[in-house]
């Protein structure tokens, strides 16, 4: 599986709840933070929900 690199680009402030849940879920809490997790179902789902407040680089196979 390939793992992606996440990082949050925009500020919560002013989202919908669920995603600042979504972000919280991430692992992401500041902007400029990053994470690394696996392409999964569930992280693309993740990511999709939160796609304006974030910005996603594969990082490996």
């Amino acid at each position: 599986m390939a793992t992606w690199k996440i990082t949050q680009t925009k500020s919560r402030i002013g989202c919908k709840q669920n995603q600042r849940d979504t972000l919280r879920s991430l692992g992401l809490k500041k902007i400029r933070q990053s994470v690394e997790r696996q392409d999964d179902p569930q992280t693309r789902g993740y990511v999709h929900t939160v796609r304006h407040l974030v910005t996603v680089e594969e990082v490996g196979s």
